[in-house]
């Protein structure tokens, strides 16, 4: 994932909405939302080439996702794969907390990230790069290739769009989360974060839709999650069309 907007307990119905776009390179395998074989329990895409995910839920009620921090510098081989995380709290069934204290005495072994992880009733933010657990609260969130709630443009913008829509009724919803996820405007240079990448790539990467010709949006998810239920629809973008799959979950 490379941008997750989220409403935790802002909603009157939904205690979680979730909003999230990943970019990727366009020739990684990835397989579309779904129950996994190995793993019936699980409802996600999956990156092919590792195994593991950005963004998925459980028939219990399990949630988590995951981007990545952008610093170009940044030395990966020899580390693990970072989706191995998301997969790993949702086959589990351990308390959220201890889970990313466990992920934090192990921060070391992952590229920089940043890790959503819990359930309707309690959800935890960590990022290996500060090292920084927390036990959210109720509001809006957004979360990029920064850490949690970094000012930049399409954060702004998100949360800004997700914030209206807090409170809209089911029907509308779900439409508004998918169209607010579609703006491909690129910020002014002004605005553009420098995150070590060429100013190019910093206008390429700003919008919250991003296209470009061997990288961009793979995928758009939205999620909604109450006391008892999830509803979980994902627009894989292939080429110029889309692919739907639409999930829900009672438990």
């Amino acid at each position: 994932m490379c941008l997750i907007l989220f409403a935790y307990q802002m909603h009157p119905k939904y205690k979680l909405v979730v909003a999230a776009n990943r970019d990727e390179f366009y020739e990684r395998p990835t397989a579309p939302a779904h129950f996994w074989e190995d793993h019936p329990n699980i409802l996600a895409g999956r990156d092919l080439s590792k195994m593991g995910t950005w963004m998925g839920v459980t028939k219990g009620g399990r949630f988590a996702a995951l981007t990545n921090y952008r610093d170009p510098k940044e030395i990966t081989e020899g580390k693990r794969s970072r989706g191995e995380l998301v997969a790993g709290f949702l086959k589990g069934n351990g308390q959220p907390e201890e889970f990313m204290k466990k992920a934090a005495a192990n921060r070391q072994r992952y590229p920089g990230y940043n890790l959503l992880a819990g359930n309707a009733d309690e959800l935890y933010y960590y990022s290996n790069v500060e090292d920084k657990m927390e036990k959210l609260g109720p509001g809006i969130y957004g979360v990029s290739n920064h850490v949690l709630n970094t000012e930049w443009p399409k954060v702004k913008r998100g949360k800004e769009g997700l914030a209206e829509l807090a409170e809209s009724s089911d029907e509308s919803l779900t439409d508004q989360l998918f169209s607010l996820l579609q703006n491909a405007d690129p910020a002014p240079d002004e605005l553009l974060p420098k995150t070590g990448v060429s100013l190019e790539w910093e206008r390429i990467l700003s919008p919250m839709f991003i296209k470009s010709e061997g990288y961009g949006t793979r995928s758009t998810t939205v999620m909604l999650m109450s006391e008892n239920e999830i509803f979980y629809k994902e627009r894989v973008h292939v080429g110029g069309s889309q692919e739907e799959q639409e999930f829900m979950i009672r438990y």
